[in-house]
């Protein structure tokens, strides 16, 4: 058998399982809430790596050890900043949005938890809200989509088009049948394989580089600067750019429905724990795989073609052909992740906060259901066809969807380019946000007995740790 087959068949396995976790899940989903959020039943370890798996993509295995290859650690500020962000977000947001979602009329998305908690009567917060959803994560979704073409195109040497239909067809499939329990198991999966590879490839990495000593020798000779934070081509825009990735997690639904889901508020602090040390860890991998790679071409006069394939490359050198596969299947895994959780999270807004907003619909469980599953295959259809160019930008389509989950101010900065070049625009929709909502809650704020009592009732079963 060749190399490839090898490879081949670690994929295959690798979407075997996907497909067998996702009929599981369909077992055991029997109504709209185990469907839209898994009957809050999930436990902490699920929770923190289906999160993070989620949240990560193909950026953690190709986007940023390909940036730290060419430039250095000045692009870790980026990863600086997405942990700070996530921590600050299972810190304050993941046990406050556990109690406060359950005690406003259990709400089961972001959306329908904004219309109970504020009491709006017209449905305007509600639909709005996941009509913004609605066309952000299509975006999201489609560029998961580039992605797989990307990757069965560079890996395999598939058609783009085959690669993109095949990764489609088959996370659609099990998101469809199983919804957020098949979403959440299979990135707990995912998230374990993305962390034993970035873990597995530097650490048998720097054996073939001759130890910290010589790899950082090595670096040093390729730009001695490569190996500062603050070389002299940074700018404190820039750096603030990268830092303010980290404000993208308080807006991302298909992040913090994870803390909606958890079974109960006081496992929060263990799924933060565990979370926060499965980013820190894996965040570290890819930025050491990047610096292995630049020592191990500096010591063997060689030239990577392509700075976003280091993982794979040094996979493929280190390993035979059926590991080499294995830590293909991360990189597939992180794209696959989230397109999952993007999926699950538009069929909710879909349903839950257009559908039954718009059409006060009353029907059972099933109803919902089978149109939530319907929702999950137009939404895929139409990113797929977004995506169908392979020209597509991954990174530009991630970008604007992260920051335009923020705020309404991204589409105004993000098309200014004196704007957009110069500080990215989650800085100032965020602060336009911020300013906006203290600014219209302090003037519109009327007493209403209800909703303190709901606010005080959610203080005392966070204190109680319920």
């Amino acid at each position: 058998m060749s190399g490839n087959m090898y490879q081949l068949f670690a994929i295959i396995i690798y979407m075997v399982a996907m497909l067998a976790i996702g009929w599981y899940a369909f077992v055991k989903t029997s109504n709209l809430t185990d469907y839209m959020l898994g009957g809050r039943s999930l436990g902490p370890a699920v929770t923190a790596l289906s999160a993070g798996a989620a949240d990560m993509s193909g950026w953690l295995l190709m986007g940023l050890p390909g940036a730290i290859y060419l430039s250095g650690l000045v692009e870790a500020w980026i990863a600086i900043g997405l942990t700070i962000g996530a921590y600050l977000n299972w810190l304050f947001v993941a046990p406050r949005l556990r109690v406060y979602t359950q005690v406003t009329n259990d709400s089961i998305t972001i959306p329908s938890y904004l219309d109970n908690r504020l009491r709006d009567n017209t449905k305007l917060i509600r639909i709005a809200s996941g009509i913004i959803i609605l066309i952000f994560f299509t975006f999201y979704v489609s560029s998961g989509m580039v992605a797989g073409g990307k990757f069965f195109d560079s890996s395999f040497g598939y058609e783009y088009h085959t690669g993109l239909i095949i990764v489609s067809a088959v996370v659609v499939a099990y998101t469809l049948f199983g919804g957020f329990l098949a979403v959440s198991y299979t990135d707990f999966l995912q998230g374990l394989i993305m962390f034993l590879a970035l873990i597995t490839v530097p650490l048998f990495g720097l054996f073939l580089t001759g130890g910290i000593g010589d790899t950082i020798a090595s670096i040093k000779a390729v730009n001695p600067e490569h190996l500062n934070l603050l070389p002299a081509t940074a700018t404190a825009a820039g750096i603030i750019s990268s830092l303010a990735w980290g404000l993208g997690y308080f807006g991302q639904p298909h992040i913090i429905v994870r803390f909606m889901a958890i079974s109960s508020v006081k496992e929060t602090k263990q799924a933060r724990r565990i979370g926060i040390g499965w980013m820190m860890l894996s965040l570290f991998g890819a930025i050491a795989t990047a610096l292995v790679g630049v020592a191990y071409y500096e010591q063997n006069a060689g030239e990577l073609k392509d700075a976003e394939t280091v993982f794979i490359v040094l996979g493929q050198i280190l390993f035979h052909p059926f590991i080499a596969g294995i830590m293909l299947a991360a990189i597939l895994a992180a794209i696959m992740s989230t397109i999952s959780s993007q999926l699950i999270v538009t069929s909710s807004a879909l349903v839950e906060d257009i559908y039954k907003a718009l059409f006060n619909k009353t029907a059972d469980d099933k109803h919902y259901v089978l149109i939530g599953r319907v929702a999950v295959l137009v939404v895929a259809i139409i990113a797929a066809i977004l995506a169908w160019n392979p020209d597509s930008s991954i990174l530009s389509l991630v970008g604007f969807a992260w920051a335009g989950f923020g705020a309404a101010t991204a589409f105004i900065w993000g098309k200014v380019e004196v704007l957009s070049s110069t500080l990215y625009e989650i800085v100032p929709g965020f602060l336009v946000c911020l300013i906006v909502a203290v600014i219209v809650s302090v003037v519109t704020f009327r007493p209403q007995k209800d909703i303190e009592e709901e606010f005080n009732r959610t203080v005392v079963l966070l204190r109680e740790g319920k």
